[in-house]
């Protein structure tokens, strides 16, 4: 990430004015909207590798990232009246998109089957 729009100018303690924070977090939000698509992509790729639509969501593997979110914000200081909710609606939705997904790969090879 060189994009210079990416690069940071100061740090939570240094900033001196709302300027100075709104341009943080814009900086962060705009490395959060990358981070996201990516994952995203990830979703593409699990909707495509699960063999069957009731394998999209795994209620064990939800488990196991909010537990490993919550490790990671503990060491970041990431308070989980933050994290979890995001992490929770986040999964929510890549679930909502990789069901979407899973079905237009089937609806793709269905129609290539009856070619």
């Amino acid at each position: 990430m060189t994009d210079r729009n990416l690069e940071s100018r100061n740090t939570a303690a240094s900033c001196q004015t709302m300027a100075d924070v709104r341009h943080e977090i814009d900086r962060l939000d705009r490395i959060l909207v990358a981070l996201i698509a990516e994952r995203q992509g990830f979703m593409d790729a699990a909707a495509r590798i699960k063999g069957h639509r009731g394998l999209v969501r795994d209620e064990a593997r939800i488990a196991d990232v909010i537990a490993k979110v919550a490790v990671s914000a503990e060491q970041h200081g990431l308070s989980m009246s933050i994290a979890d909710p995001v992490w929770r609606t986040m999964m929510d939705r890549c679930i909502a998109y990789e069901f979407a997904a899973f079905d237009a790969l089937a609806s793709k090879a269905q129609a290539s089957n009856e070619d």
